[in-house]
């Protein structure tokens, strides 16, 4: 088999040691070597060919184009333009594969024009980043592994689809396989009916082999404990007063169960703890109150469905859910699918699941749509409620966030909604000496939360809400800065 070619790209005085050691260790690693031949120019016997005529026909014959990106820029031919980015712009037009890594030390020093290559780089492809030679050669390797896999020079199943667990039939719950079918009938017509034996419904869904071992997905699934096969499968989810982390923390919770459960129970963490605007029943005492929460749910929930179903579940890692002042994160321990960025997930792009045999049930069950556009409905739906663009980071992690809304953005809903209910304004004037203590409290700490007011007057917080509410469509106190700002009591 011919072996696959690797161009080392890099300014050749900046990572020297790190070109010598690359190509020694594809060499002579007992995998890498039976597939890859890595080139550097150092290599390159003494010829009458000029220097650039070499590099760019290296870069035509290789099959991946392997870029070491640090501070310098390098020499610049009389265009301006260095070696380094002839190579990388050459490996684009002619749609080689390609690895960027970066050396992120400092940065603040780095040459304009490698800032502007970087950019350019970010922009097409995901690069890693690394800070020393052992951090940057396992990279590669586990680049070169995945390039490998995707092009399946290499195969072994999925984790999803992996049997070797141990597990039996009595581990899943047939109740919830019960369930799972009603829904799905109810969601997407499923075709088995609610009477379907369990064992029918788990090769229907190619959930067990022909030995009658048990997937990892249907663990995950169904299972009556899966966290007693994967410890790491539990989803955290914390709140914090600040934008940053830092103690105290007012809410900390570890969800642990199926993959349907974790979802649920994740996204009622997140929408338990926003603000939720409530409206009045200008249309009788029996119709409905109508509510307004600041985040828009169906994208909260898009946003951890992914990060549950897409997930790395090989990883010791869990899904973090982090609710900050002004801004949601959801963690997952995975990458992107070989060719996807973060640039295309905010367009059309095609559906690669990386647990495919548990993304299909959760199509069934209607948690997530087949055709890839789940970052774009989260990107939508933020939109359509006046928030800013929501960011997608992949790095050691893959990484969602969602802004929040300013104080200010909804200050006037509130505000009408309270005035033209007199039962709440009622409700909210009802304990006269709270309210005193509340605006002694803010008096003494003007950037003080609404969960440090609850937990110095002994109430909930959504007590605290309804009185500055109250106290807000009074007039008696306003907030200035948004979520990042402060209350200023107003004197009488």
């Amino acid at each position: 088999m011919r072996r696959i070619k690797i161009f080392i790209s890099s300014v050749q005085s900046e990572f020297s040691e790190e070109r010598m050691m690359l190509c020694h260790y594809i060499r002579t690693d007992v995998l890498l070597g039976k597939f890859f031949e890595p080139f550097i120019f150092e290599e390159v016997p003494a010829n009458t060919f000029p220097v650039t005529h070499v590099y760019l026909k290296e870069v035509e014959q290789c099959d991946i184009y392997l870029g070491l990106y640090g501070n310098l820029y390098g020499y610049e031919d009389e265009e301006g333009i260095s070696p380094t980015e002839r190579e990388y712009d050459l490996a684009t037009l002619l749609h080689k594969s390609r690895l960027i890594f970066i050396k992120s030390i400092d940065e603040d020093n780095r040459h304009p024009k490698e800032n502007a290559l970087i950019k350019k780089v970010e922009r097409d492809i995901v690069r890693k980043t690394f800070v020393d030679i052992e951090g940057l050669r396992t990279s590669v390797y586990a680049s070169l592994i995945r390039y490998l896999e995707e092009k399946e020079y290499i195969r072994w199943k999925p984790f999803d689809a992996s049997c070797d667990n141990g597990a039996t039939l009595d581990d899943l719950d047939e109740d919830k396989m019960k369930r799972f079918i009603q829904m799905a009938r109810s969601k997407r017509n499923f075709p088995l009916s609610v009477e379907t034996p369990p064992v029918t419904l788990l090769t229907h869904l190619d959930l067990i082999d022909e030995k009658m071992r048990i997937a990892n997905a249907a663990l995950l699934l169904f299972g009556k404990k899966p966290q007693k096969f994967f410890i790491a499968s539990e989803v955290k989810c914390v709140q914090f007063y600040g934008d940053v982390v830092e103690k105290p923390i007012p809410a900390y919770q570890i969800y642990r169960g199926d993959v349907f459960e974790l979802v649920d129970q994740a996204t009622s963490f997140v929408m338990s703890r926003i603000d939720n605007w409530v409206g009045t029943r200008s249309e009788g005492e029996n119709a409905a109150v109508p509510t307004h929460p600041e985040l828009p749910m169906d994208a909260v929930k898009e946003a951890i469905v992914n990060a549950i179903c897409h997930r790395d579940y090989t990883s010791n890692a869990s899904v973090q859910v982090m609710l900050f002042r002004n801004r949601l994160e959801v963690w997952n321990p995975g990458v992107l699918p070989y060719g996807l960025t973060v640039q295309k997930l905010q367009g059309p792009h095609k559906s690669l699941p990386a647990n495919p045999l548990l993304a299909d049930p959760m199509y069934w069950n209607g948690y997530i749509e087949k055709v890839g556009t789940g970052t774009e409905d989260i990107i939508n739906k933020c939109r359509e409620y006046g928030l800013k663009t929501p960011e997608f980071h992949q790095e050691e992690d893959f990484r969602v966030v969602i802004w929040r809304a300013g104080e200010e953005q909804n200050t006037p809903k509130r505000s009408k909604a309270i005035q033209s209910d007199p039962k709440r304004s009622k409700a909210i004037q009802s304990d006269p000496e709270k309210i005193e203590r509340l605006i002694g409290l803010i008096k003494e700490a003007p950037t003080i939360s609404r969960a440090e007011l609850a937990e110095r007057l002994g109430i909930s917080e959504r007590q605290v809400r309804k009185m500055i509410d109250g106290l807000r469509a009074e007039g008696r106190i306003v907030r200035r800065g948004g979520t990042v700002g402060e209350w200023i009591v107003v004197e009488r």
